[in-house]
C-alpha cells in the first residue's frame, strides 16, 4: 500500500484519464471510478473487455524467480542498472517478477518504481519485489495508465512495447531502456531442446518501431556463458515462450544432457531518448 501511494498521483484512470488518489483499500479518480487494491498489494487497472495479450503463467514466474534467483542473469541486470544512471521514476513494462526492476530501485535509494504486466500472478509477485515498487495490473497495448510526462524513465525486458505511449508518459530528458535478445541467446539450448528461437531481424524491427518518437542514444551487447545444471535448464524452458507449447518436466532431452552444460546468454540494451 505504501509504494501505491506514494506513485498514485502519476498514475491515470484508466477510464477516465483523471489522476488517482489513494483511499482506504483503493484508488480514486474525482470522477468517482474506483480501484481496489488487492490484498497481495497491487491495484488492478485493467478494465474492459477481456485482454488479447497473453500473460506469464504462476509456473512460468515460478520458474524465472528461481533463475533469477540464482545470479544467471546478474550481468543484465548490471548492465540495466548503468543505463538508468539517473532516475527518479520508473516504470517497468511486462515487469514479471520484477528483479529488473528491483535492482534499478536498489542502485537508486530516491527512486520509486511501478511495475507493470498484464497476468495477475506477475502482478501479485512484483508487489512484494521491492518495498519502492508499486504494483499495476494493465494492459500496455490499451494504453498506459499513468499521467502526461508522468516518469523519468521506461524500462521493458523481453517484452512488447507501446511506443506512442511509451513517449507520451516519459518526461522530457528521460530514458527508455529496452532490452531484447539476440539470436545467439540461449543458442545451445534452442535446437536440441526445441525452444522457441529469436528472430535474427528482432534489433532492426525495434529500431524501426521506436524511429519516429525515440532516438537511440547508447546500444550495448550484453554477451557471457552460463554453465547450467539440469535443474537450470528445466527453468530456463519453463520460464519462456517455449513453456506455452512443451512441459519441460522430465523432458527426456534435458536428462540426456551433461550435469553443467555451458549456455550463452546474449542480449542488447538499448537506451533511448524521446524526441520531445
Amino acid at each position: 500500500m505504501n509504494a501505491l501511494t506514494e506513485v498514485a498521483a502519476l498514475l491515470a484512470c484508466p477510464e477516465c484519464g483523471d489522476e488517482l488518489q489513494p483511499h482506504d483499500r483503493a484508488l480514486r479518480c474525482g470522477t468517482g471510478h474506483s480501484f481496489d487494491i488487492a490484498r497481495q498489494g497491487y491495484v488492478g487497472l485493467l478494465t474492459g473487455a477481456s485482454t488479447k495479450m497473453t500473460g506469464d503463467t504462476a509456473d512460468m514466474l515460478d520458474a524465472r524467480a528461481a533463475f533469477q534467483g540464482a545470479g544467471h542473469f546478474a550481468p543484465i541486470a548490471a548492465a540495466i542498472v548503468r543505463a538508468f544512471d539517473t532516475a527518479a521514476t520508473v516504470l517497468e513494462i511486462g515487469a514479471g517478477t520484477g528483479y529488473y526492476l528491483a535492482d534499478v530501485l536498489d542502485a537508486h535509494p530516491d527512486a520509486l518504481g511501478i511495475a507493470l504486466d498484464v497476468a495477475k500472478p506477475a502482478a501479485r509477485r512484483a508487489a512484494r519485489a521491492h518495498p519502492r515498487a508499486a504494483s499495476v495490473l494493465a494492459d500496455a497495448w490499451r494504453g498506459l495508465p499513468l499521467r502526461e510526462d508522468a516518469v523519468t524513465g521506461v524500462l521493458s525486458v523481453f517484452a512488447p512495447r507501446n511506443p506512442a505511449e511509451v513517449a507520451r508518459v516519459l518526461a522530457t530528458g528521460g530514458r527508455f531502456v529496452v532490452v531484447t535478445p539476440t539470436a545467439r541467446h540461449l543458442g545451445e539450448l534452442i535446437g536440441p531442446l526445441g525452444m522457441v528461437g529469436v528472430d535474427p531481424d528482432k534489433d532492426r524491427r525495434l529500431a524501426d518501431s521506436l524511429a519516429g518518437a525515440f532516438a537511440r542514444a547508447e546500444h550495448t551487447l550484453v554477451e557471457f556463458p552460463m554453465k547450467l545444471s539440469r535443474t537450470d535448464v528445466t527453468r530456463v524452458v519453463a520460464m519462456g515462450p517455449s513453456a506455452f507449447h512443451r512441459t519441460p518436466a522430465d523432458d527426456p532431452r534435458i536428462a540426456a544432457l551433461s550435469d553443467t552444460t555451458e549456455v550463452t546468454a546474449s542480449v542488447t540494451v538499448s537506451t533511448y531518448l524521446p524526441n520531445h
